[in-house]
């Protein structure tokens, strides 16, 4: 009886497998991938993706058509201020740092040019504030006895020789000339906005102690950023054109470079297109993709469709079928901030542009 019933288990089980597709043949391989519900890479290399799980992970592709594109270098770079547009608060002098009329500006704080942030009180010694106070006191009295004696001298003008009174009159002119500067010399000295901007950065509190050429505030307008890169071929400075930033969609116009290295460099300037550069942030590192004026070949896709094989090549997934994708190996070339430009793909492939990630996981 039990054998009679493994018989029947048996035969149930072969009869559904044979018209479990409707009695159609599709050979071994492709039978093992149509009949899971889930994804799983093939023993020929490809990948089973459903079609639900290619909705849920939004899989989506581009036909590859050749093109002839300028050839991209990519370049590392930092924000910068505009020279015009921006600029640093030092101390002239050492001393202590005191508030404005309105109090010390913070990060973010708009000013204007010509607006007081801060004041500097000269640092002095108690001898050299001593001299200061004796020396002062010293012209006040001379002040004193000059003036008196050119209202003396002008009251016996007609008697008096007239070079005598102008004598007098130049010597109390110069003495209070002495007094102000003395005077001048003492007090705070008025720390001034030197654009219309935002503070940056902020490196000042209330009595702090700075020296001589210490930055204070950095201002800037943040729509008026610009972006400085490094090329180390000087040959390609003449034929950099328009730039984009790595990961984002603004666009750079080249400015220039320079005649000189720098570290073994030649910096070169991009000024970001108008209502972009307030995205940037000052001394933000980033990486330029510049255009040149070389020629390449080849087909431009997202860079979001390059992953990694197994051989640790630069591939692409093209979409053979309905559920089937394949790995290419290509050859990699920057194109601009958000495509490259790939070879190595038959035009009019499917390649994959997003979920090319998630694909290349499945084992």
């Amino acid at each position: 009886m039990k054998l009679n019933r493994l018989i029947a288990c048996l035969c149930l089980a072969w009869i559904g497998a044979a018209y479990a597709h409707g009695g159609e043949d599709h050979g071994d391989a492709p039978a093992v991938a149509i009949a899971a519900d889930k994804p799983q890479r093939l023993p020929d290399g490809r990948v089973f993706v459903p079609k639900e799980a290619q909705r849920r992970w939004q899989v989506l592709t581009v036909i590859g058509q050749p093109q002839t594109l300028s050839r991209s270098v990519t370049l590392n770079a930092h924000v910068v201020m505009d020279p015009n547009a921006g600029g640093r608060v030092q101390a002239a002098l050492p001393g202590r740092v005191e508030p404005g009329p309105n109090g010390l500006p913070v990060l973010g704080s708009a000013v204007r040019k010509g607006q007081i942030l801060a004041y500097i009180v000269p640092a002095v010694g108690s001898l050299e504030r001593a001299s200061q106070q004796a020396e002062r006191a010293d012209l006040q009295a001379r002040l004193k006895l000059t003036e008196a004696q050119q209202a003396r001298l002008e009251s016996l003008n007609g008697t008096v020789a007239r070079k005598e009174i102008e004598a007098a009159a130049n010597e109390v002119q110069a003495l209070r000339q002495r007094s102000t500067a003395l005077a001048a010399g003492a007090a705070r000295e008025p720390l001034l906005a030197p654009a219309t901007g935002m503070i940056a950065s902020a490196d000042a509190v209330s009595g702090q102690m700075v020296e001589a050429k210490d930055v204070l505030f950095e201002i800037v307008d943040p729509a008026r950023m610009m972006i400085e890169a490094l090329v180390y071929d000087p040959g390609m400075t003449r034929g950099l054109q328009q730039a984009s930033i790595v990961g984002t969609d603004m666009t750079l116009d080249f400015v220039g470079g320079a005649g000189a290295l720098r570290d073994g460099a030649l910096p070169v300037l991009f000024r970001p297109r108008r209502n972009t550069a307030d995205r940037l942030a000052l001394g933000q590192i980033i990486k330029v993709v510049a255009n040149t004026e070389d020629k390449v070949q080849g087909m431009p896709v997202p860079a979001t469709s390059i992953v990694r094989n197994a051989s640790n090549e630069t591939a692409v997934w093209v979409h053979d079928s309905a559920e089937l994708f394949r790995s290419v190996a290509v050859q990699v070339s920057p194109l601009d901030g958000q495509r490259v430009m790939v070879s190595g793909v038959k035009p009019g492939a499917r390649i994959v542009t997003s979920g090319a990630v998630l694909i290349n996981q499945i084992r």
